[in-house]
């Protein structure tokens, strides 16, 4: 006579055909894993992560529901380049501007799939992208896109001419690979992003003090003296100096109206668009130097349009060409570096001109609040950020300022003050 055996009071319910596998890992977390639809009508396997049993369970729930509806997932075993794919076709698409999404597309097709394209999504770790960028930094990119084969030029001939990615660019690119692992840890395709140094991208170099008002009387015998007064001034974008329209203006009130911007676009052509962001629409209050140059402006426009006649074309726009017409702005850089060329001024960007408005309002002692709110960062952490360099700069002032204070004769009347009276306030800033 054989005993039975002992049974368990609780018995693991065993899951049935195509509903996956779900199991602990070593770090704690639960692991679930089942097959989904994925693009190009193909079946792949899935993970999911989560605290409990539970947690990791509904997400593969969800993902298998939403499989069987049809909908395509990507799945973590694919490429990192058909991932890319996915997410920039899939979901960058819906919520980017059509200029930023081609910019995304260019760093996709030029740098990140060939890169890194044929490395597993799910495989790929932190020593990856970072021999990807530190490659990305001293490759001749005339080589790496084969550009020297086609045109018998540089490595083609034995002579390369080293024409390497700015700091900027390489920046740029990372935050685009970042953006998208950040998206597949959203849904679950990773356990957690691959983290890494951000590159450290070329300090800007803003105007100084001397150099704006140099500028500034250079720019007095432009047509468009008004628009770089606006922007060196208040610091607007270029693409909302070129969309501002005439009945944005308040001159009367001294005021300005911020919603439009001017942008050109490949499907559009030149298209007013709405602001960078939601947070970029404000009114801001014009100096009175900027309503008196825009008065101006608003005369030599109407004699223009006289002069134009029939040619003219009415846009409502503030700065547009001698006909009418709206002004495209990589024209407008150049126009702005001839007039540099003109004031024996360094050659920097058109948007240098806004880090120069926020740079020696920083350093006049603005608070970064107000900074902030002016140029309408998203939060004051990039104000705080972008400008640590003047801040620096301004605390070893401070600093320097307290040594003249303490090393400074003891017996010097002017320097003592023994007495309760308060101290006097400071000078206050114009």
């Amino acid at each position: 006579m054989t005993t039975p055996r002992p049974t368990s009071s609780r018995r693991t319910r065993s899951r049935a055909n195509g509903d996956g596998t779900v199991y602990q890992r070593k770090d704690g977390r639960w692991e679930a894993a089942g097959y989904v639809l994925a693009p190009g009508n193909t079946r792949k396997r899935v993970r999911v992560y989560g605290v409990t049993r539970k947690d990791a369970l509904a997400k593969l729930t969800e993902r298998i529901a939403a499989s069987n509806r049809g909908l395509p997932v990507a799945a973590a075993d694919s490429t990192v380049s058909s991932y890319l794919a996915y997410w920039l076709d899939g979901v960058a698409v819906h919520h980017l501007r059509e200029n930023t999404y081609t910019r995304y597309a260019a760093a996709i097709r030029l740098h990140l799939s060939p890169g890194l394209g044929a490395k597993k999504l799910a495989r790929l770790t932190t020593r990856d992208v970072r021999t990807f960028l530190d490659g990305l930094r001293v490759t001749c990119q005339c080589c790496a896109q084969e550009r020297d084969a086609k045109q018998r030029r540089c490595c083609a001939i034995g002579q390369c001419c080293e024409k390497h990615l700015s700091p900027l660019t390489v920046t740029y690119v990372h935050a685009v690979l970042k953006s998208a692992l950040e998206h597949a840890v959203r849904e679950d395709e990773l356990p957690r992003n691959v983290k890494t140094a951000t590159p450290r991208p070329r300090r800007f170099q803003p105007r100084t003090a001397a150099e704006a008002r140099k500028l500034l009387q250079a720019a007095s015998r432009d047509r468009l003296q008004a628009l770089y007064e606006l922007a060196l001034r208040t610091g607007l974008r270029k693409g909302e100096l070129l969309g501002l329209h005439w009945e944005d203006l308040d001159l009367t009130g001294g005021t300005a109206s911020i919603h439009r911007s001017l942008q050109r676009t490949r499907s559009q052509g030149l298209t007013v668009l709405n602001t960078k962001t939601l947070a970029s629409e404000r009114r801001i209050a014009l100096p009175t130097e900027c309503i008196n140059s825009l008065k101006i402006h608003q005369e030599r426009q109407e004699e223009e349009r006289q002069a134009a006649g029939t040619g003219w074309t009415d846009n409502g726009l503030v700065f547009t060409t001698p006909k009418g017409k709206p002004l495209d702005p990589t024209n407008l850089t150049r126009r702005f570096w001839r007039l540099l060329h003109c004031a024996e001024l360094r050659t920097i960007r058109f948007h240098d001109l806004r880090h120069s408005t926020a740079t020696l309002l920083l350093e006049q002692g603005v608070d970064l609040v107000v900074i902030k709110e002016l140029l309408r960062h998203a939060h004051i952490g990039v104000t705080a950020g972008v400008y640590a360099h003047v801040r620096l700069r301004l605390q070893r002032d401070a600093i320097n300022t307290l040594s003249t204070a303490l090393d400074g004769p003891a017996t010097d009347k002017s320097t003592r003050d023994d007495s309760d009276d308060p101290p006097p306030c400071g000078a206050t800033v114009h």
